[in-house]
């Protein structure tokens, strides 16, 4: 069903199955499968392909030669039915490729709003990623990563499959992640190791002083006093008390089953 107002260029091949919603424009030689559904308002360029199941929000912009919603590039995929989610107002640059899902997981990749993709990102099968984020240009998410909001992925940066990025991370450019980075943590290498607090984002996200200050605490427990993560956690859950802007460190640490990144 293809709501009125859609504008849909002569040369696009739309399946009429497919769900297109009110004020949607859809660019020449783009090809839309059954199974999608494509939110209000959304802006789809050239040469686009969208496969489905798939289900697209409000007012996205994906840009020329994207592929989205194809099958997953896992060997144990045989075809099952698996889906692609995005949310609202997210940006979607030149060629980038979202797959679906996959079986041995939930059968669903996830990927929130308000987030931009430049050039060439890639998000692999079963994915999850929060809202606000930015993924630069070749950045390369294996299957199963989860990654949170307000997380920054410079260019040429990649994460091993179930891999997890903590919300407010930054991961430097042509990182490589083979461990889980906690929340606010900033990392660079290859393989990628801490290099202290995304102090710069936080500010700029309205944190207060004391609570970028607990976060400096809470690191350098992580990250400087030689425990365990088992043994840093109580710590953490003391200072918690007084600057919840720990508790996400917490919560994180607790779900920890691949290690973290270590100095």
């Amino acid at each position: 069903m293809t709501e009125q107002s859609a504008v849909i260029h002569e040369t696009a091949i739309v399946h009429p199955d497919a769900r297109i919603g009110k004020g949607v424009e859809i660019g020449p030689w783009t090809l839309i499968g059954p199974e999608v559904e494509i939110g209000d308002d959304c802006w789809i360029g050239p040469h686009v392909v969208i496969k489905g199941p798939t289900r697209i929000g409000q007012r996205n912009r994906i840009f020329q030669f994207c592929s989205i919603g194809e099958d997953c590039q896992d060997k144990k995929y045989a075809g099952e039915r698996t889906v692609l989610e995005i949310g609202d107002d997210n940006v979607i640059r030149e060629s980038c490729t979202f797959h679906r899902g996959t079986s041995q997981d939930e059968s669903l990749t996830r990927v929130g709003s308000r987030n931009l993709f430049m050039v060439n990102v890639h998000v692999a099968h079963d994915c999850r990623i929060g809202d606000d984020c930015i993924f630069a240009n070749n950045a390369t998410l294996a299957g199963h990563v989860h990654i949170g909001s307000h997380v920054i992925f410079g260019g040429h940066a990649a994460i091993h499959q179930f891999g997890r990025v903590g919300s407010h991370a930054f991961i430097a450019g042509c990182a490589a992640l083979n461990k889980d980075v906690p929340p606010y943590v900033m990392a660079a290498g290859l393989y990628a190791k801490p290099f202290g607090v995304n102090s710069e984002g936080l500010r700029r996200r309205g944190y207060s002083a004391e609570g970028i200050s607990a976060i400096k605490k809470a690191y350098k427990i992580i990250f400087r006093s030689g425990k365990t993560v088992a043994e840093v956690i109580p710590e953490l859950e003391a200072l918690n008390k007084l600057q919840p802007e720990v508790g996400i460190m917490i919560e994180f640490l607790k779900q920890n089953e691949r290690g973290i990144i270590r100095a």
